[in-house]
């Protein structure tokens, strides 16, 4: 005798009700498994379940990707809590990086300058964050100025993060051999799909189309080896470099 198939979706909300319980998951999982089952079942298998069973760091990128688009400011809101309760360095970084993945450049400038003070003046990680804001605010010149503190090597801070955000301020300053040198470093280096489509974009907008188009190219063949949130991902910076190509 078969089961029907509204049993077996109860059956699977009672189960993972259960887990959700057990494990101390946030009360409000359970509303989420029982109102919209099947579909909250399954949001719960891979935003809990999965992680959980894998643990790697694959599975932990799926999860936190699943994580940010049901809920983009879940991330802000606990870094804003922890900074207000325990207002580190790091608690800082964290709500500074936060605010700048939502857009709010100003803010994440702010928290990084309150961070990069005393024996932390000099780190590394809050001056790229630092220029990445000034960058995205149109303060080309004061982001350089950031960018300059940092080290002349990778052992102190020249990453090829670094040299993509380098090749981004002398481009807007008008330093287009300075800005083709960092970029191409960048791209050589820096894993994902940013380095190459800002390179891209930088070589359309002077006058290199061919070599820009070559790049697309490229991403197009390495996207095609993508799945899930990889290739949405990939997919934006795509876009990117051909908005430069075409003019859009």
């Amino acid at each position: 005798m078969m089961i029907p198939g509204f049993l077996l979706s109860l059956v699977m909300a009672i189960l993972l009700c259960w887990h959700a319980v057990k494990t101390g998951r946030n009360s409000m999982w359970l509303w989420i498994i029982l109102m919209t089952q099947p579909l909250g079942g399954l949001v719960y298998i891979a935003l809990n379940i999965v992680p959980d069973i894998f643990g790697g760091t694959t599975a932990r990128k799926i999860g936190r990707a699943a994580r940010e688009t049901l809920d983009p400011h879940r991330e802000y809101r606990e870094a804003k809590q922890a900074c207000e309760e325990t207002p580190t360095v790091r608690n800082q970084s964290r709500l500074a990086a936060a605010a700048a993945h939502l857009g709010h450049y100003g803010e994440a400038e702010a928290l990084y300058r309150t961070a990069a003070h005393g024996v932390h003046a000099d780190d590394p990680v809050l001056l790229l964050g630092l220029a990445n804001a000034l960058l995205e605010l149109r303060r080309p010149a004061d982001a350089l100025e950031v960018l300059e503190k940092l080290g002349n090597d990778e052992a102190h801070g020249r990453t090829p993060a670094a040299a993509m955000s380098l090749g981004r301020a002398y481009e807007e300053l008008g330093r287009i051999a300075e800005a083709d040198t960092a970029y191409a470093w960048a791209a050589e280096r820096l894993p994902g799909f940013e380095a190459l489509a800002r390179y891209a974009a930088f070589m359309a907008r002077h006058g290199r189309r061919d070599e820009a188009r070559a790049v697309v190219d490229d991403l197009d063949k390495r996207m095609a080896k993508l799945r899930g949130q990889f290739r949405r991902e990939a997919q934006t910076w795509r876009d990117f470099a051909v908005r430069a190509l075409t003019g859009r």
